[in-house]
C-alpha cells in the first residue's frame, strides 16, 4: 500500500529541489528558468512533479510574485539543507582538485569586467577543460544575495557594512583608497577641498554600497558639497568629469575601469580624511572545500599585474595604499 502510494505520487529529485528553491527566491517561474538555464515549461513541470511527490502545493503561482504556501515555507527550510548537503558532497567528491570541477557559478563586481574577469576566465578555462562557467556581474549587495540563495558559488565583491555573516568564508584580495578625479588641468592647490567647492560633485549613486560609503564619510567629517548629478556608471561619471562638469570621488579601480577618459582627467588624493575599501572573495563556509583558496591564488597575481602595478605606474603616490592583501 505504501509503495503504491509512493509510486503514484512520484519522486523527490535534487533537480526538483533546486527548481523549487530558485522559484521561491525569484518569485516567478520565468525568472527561475533564466537563472537555471532551463525552459519555463521545464521548470514548471519540475515544480509540479515535486508538489505531486510531496502531495501538497508548495508555491501559489497565481500570485504575482509567486508566493510560498504554508507547506512551501516549511519545506523550504528542509530543501535548503538538502541542497547544502548535496553541494557539500560535490565538494568532497572533488577532493580539492579543481581539475575535477564540472561547473562554477562566479559573481564578479563590475569593476573587474573589462580586464581582470576575462583574463581569469581564460586562465581557468585552459586549466579546467571540462568545466562549464556561469558569470554574473553586478553590484556587491546583489551578488552576495545570490550567493546566500545558492544562485552563485563564489563572489568577488566590496566588503559590506557590518562585516561577514556566520555562513560566509571570506578571503581578502585588495585594499584601495578613495581618490578625487578632477577635469584635466584643474589644480586644487594646497587647500584642495576649498578649490573643489567651486566645482559640483558628481556623486556615485547611493543605491549602491560605494555611494553610501562616500556619503557617510562626507557626513561624518561634516563636509557639505554642492551636487546635481548622482550616477551609477563609472564611464558616465568620468565622461562628465572630463567635460569639466564637475569632480568626483571614486577608487583607482573605478578610474581604471573608465579607461576611455583616463587622459582627460587628473587624479589626486582625497582632500579630506582618508577612506578605503577592501575587495573580498566570498563563498559559503566549507561548501567548496579548498576551491575558494585556489581561486584566490589565481586572482592575486592578476590583481597585482593588472590593477596595482598599472595604477601605480600612472599614479606613483598610490604606492602603499593600493595593495594586494
Amino acid at each position: 500500500m505504501t509503495a503504491r502510494m509512493t509510486d503514484s505520487a512520484g519522486r523527490v529529485t535534487l533537480w526538483g529541489i533546486e527548481v523549487f528553491l530558485a522559484v521561491a527566491e525569484e518569485g516567478a517561474v520565468s525568472a527561475a528558468a533564466r537563472r537555471l538555464g532551463a525552459s519555463p515549461s521545464g521548470v514548471s513541470q519540475q515544480l509540479s512533479n515535486l508538489e505531486t511527490a510531496l502531495g501538497t502545493q508548495l508555491i501559489d503561482r497565481t500570485r504575482r510574485p509567486a508566493r510560498l504556501t504554508a507547506a512551501g515555507g516549511m519545506f523550504r527550510r528542509r530543501a535548503q539543507r538538502i541542497w547544502n548537503e548535496a553541494m557539500q558532497a560535490r565538494a568532497e567528491l572533488l577532493s580539492g582538485d579543481m581539475r575535477n570541477l564540472t561547473d562554477l557559478r562566479l559573481g564578479m563586481i563590475e569593476d573587474f569586467d573589462a580586464d581582470v574577469t576575462p583574463r581569469l576566465l581564460s586562465d581557468m578555462a585552459g586549466a579546467l577543460t571540462e568545466c562549464k562557467f556561469l558569470l554574473e556581474t553586478g553590484p556587491s549587495h546583489r551578488l552576495l544575495d545570490q550567493l546566500e540563495s545558492n544562485a552563485l558559488d563564489v563572489v568577488v565583491t566590496a566588503e559590506l557594512e557590518g562585516g561577514a555573516a556566520e555562513w560566509m568564508e571570506v578571503h581578502p584580495l585588495l585594499e584601495e583608497p578613495f581618490v578625487a578625479a578632477v577635469p584635466k588641468g584643474f589644480d586644487p592647490g594646497d587647500d584642495g577641498l576649498a578649490a573643489l567647492r567651486d566645482l559640483p560633485l558628481i556623486q556615485y549613486t547611493q543605491r549602491h554600497l560605494m555611494g553610501r560609503q562616500i556619503a557617510a564619510h562626507l557626513a561624518h567629517h561634516r563636509v557639505v558639497l554642492s551636487h546635481r548629478f548622482e550616477l551609477d556608471s563609472y564611464h558616465a561619471i568620468m565622461a562628465m568629469v572630463a567635460s569639466g562638469a564637475g569632480w568626483t570621488i571614486l577608487t583607482p579601480l573605478g578610474y581604471l575601469h573608465a579607461r576611455r577618459f583616463r587622459e582627460e582627467a587628473d587624479v589626486y588624493p582625497l582632500p579630506i580624511a582618508p577612506l578605503t575599501r577592501r575587495i573580498l572573495l566570498t563563498a559559503r563556509t566549507e561548501a567548496l572545500q579548498d576551491m575558494p583558496r585556489q581561486l584566490v591564488d589565481r586572482l592575486k597575481p592578476l590583481l597585482q599585474e593588472m590593477i596595482v602595478d598599472t595604477a601605480i605606474e600612472r599614479l606613483p603616490w598610490l604606492k602603499g595604499s593600493l595593495r594586494v592583501l
